[in-house]
């Protein structure tokens, strides 16, 4: 079986945590990662006016 692109992320990242993965659980958290990675990907490839600035912040 091949391995997916994100498998030796999921790894590497697993091992640095010191966080054991079930491999039941590697379709799950792959799934996820791609999502993640996707929306990622809409709000870096979303180009803004160089006038943009940040949103005030509001306290209660």
């Amino acid at each position: 079986m091949m391995a997916e692109p994100l498998d030796d992320y999921i790894d590497a990242v697993a091992k640095a945590l010191a966080l054991p993965i079930e491999e039941a659980r590697r379709p799950a958290i792959r799934a996820n990662l791609d999502v993640s990675l996707r929306l990622a990907r809409l709000v870096d490839d979303f180009a803004l006016p160089d006038e943009t600035e940040p949103a005030p912040v509001f306290t209660a």
